[in-house]
């Protein structure tokens, strides 16, 4: 496992990096739409940005008004 973290070292600093960024605009959207749960749940979880993704453009996206 060493020798694999050695040898793949920049992998992990690309994950983290794209984790990061994930996380930041999520944390950062949620917390500005009041939504405390969420901003938990985003800073507790690690899915190496899945969830995060997940939460910018699907939850996080007002709803449209229908057309009555």
């Amino acid at each position: 496992m060493e020798q694999f973290l050695n040898q793949y070292q920049w992998l992990l600093i690309l994950a983290l990096i794209w984790s990061l960024i994930w996380k930041g605009l999520a944390l950062w959207k949620s917390a500005r739409r009041g939504e405390e749960g969420w901003f938990i749940v985003l800073l507790v979880v690690n899915t190496l940005g899945i969830l995060e993704i997940l939460y910018l453009y699907v939850f996080s996206q007002k709803k449209k008004k229908e057309i009555v």
